[in-house]
């Protein structure tokens, strides 16, 4: 674990982000603004969720100009030489009527190959494909939905107590629900049928988002990487310019970046 702290952004070849969910009170949008404002990279890949779409359309109208500053960073990297690719998820399902197309030098596709400097093949998607595969009972899944966000509500106001008090941010949702199984469950079945479906494409790697779950892990000789979210984690997956991967955690807004390396091709296999 490192600490960083520079007047210059830290440079990076590749950066992944999903699930900020612009529009919505749960995005962390200063952490994230602090982020994008502290690195560069060659290119952006929006994994998905960026803007909750299917909050909007529920009536839940919410965007304050911090959120529209998100926007504006993300276009601003576009125009300066970034290549920025959105992959779509299912909160912003609606712009995979757009794949193929180009809007303000954002690239829309469904799904994309990266390869690493080291010349490594990562299937880059967002990860909402496999819910069928892991579909509960209509019933568990509303309650599911339900206290999910009343974890994001604690989450929220546990977060303006700290604040108050001078201390970090922390993530109370993420550790309440690490101490269910059913939902450690859950996450160790999606990283394993999206591994499964990564060596039925034939590619070193998956790099994906959804689920809010940061990880880096190697599963059946797959290299397994999720980048989180802006909700509860505030992470971004990136690549060095010599092709090593990292996980970032990013909470905090003293531009402090706290490094996971990709485990080695000798890591065991989950």
């Amino acid at each position: 674990m490192t600490n960083v702290h520079s007047l210059y952004p830290q440079k990076y070849r590749t950066i992944w982000i999903s699930d900020i969910h612009l529009g919505t009170r749960d995005s962390k949008v200063e952490f994230l603004q602090n982020f994008l404002n502290s690195v560069e990279c060659e290119t952006l890949y929006l994994v998905g969720d960026i803007v909750d779409l299917s909050a909007m359309t529920r009536g839940f109208l919410y965007w304050p100009q911090a959120h529209n500053n998100i926007v504006r960073s993300i276009l601003g990297k576009a125009k300066s030489g970034t290549r920025v690719i959105l992959i779509p998820g299912n909160h912003d399902d609606m712009l995979r009527t757009h794949q193929g197309e180009v809007f303000g030098n954002i690239e829309i596709k469904r799904t994309v190959i990266h390869e690493t400097r080291d010349g490594k093949k990562l299937l880059v998607l967002h990860g909402d494909e496999f819910d069928s595969m892991l579909k509960c009972p209509k019933i568990l899944e509303w309650c599911g939905v339900i206290s999910y966000d009343i974890l994001l509500l604690l989450n929220r106001l546990y977060n303006k107590l700290r604040l108050r008090m001078g201390k970090p941010y922390w993530s109370l949702s993420s550790y309440i629900k690490s101490r269910f199984n059913n939902a450690n469950k859950h996450i160790e079945m999606f990283e394993t049928v999206v591994s499964d479906y990564a060596i039925k494409r034939k590619v070193d790697g998956v790099v994906c988002g959804h689920i809010h779950q940061p990880a880096m892990k190697v599963i059946n000789g797959i290299q397994y990487c999720n980048d989180g979210d802006w909700v509860e984690h505030c992470s971004a997956l990136a690549e060095t310019n010599d092709g090593k991967l990292s996980l970032l955690y990013w909470t905090d807004t003293n531009q402090r970046s706290t490094p996971q390396k990709a485990p080695t091709s000798n890591a065991v296999s989950a």
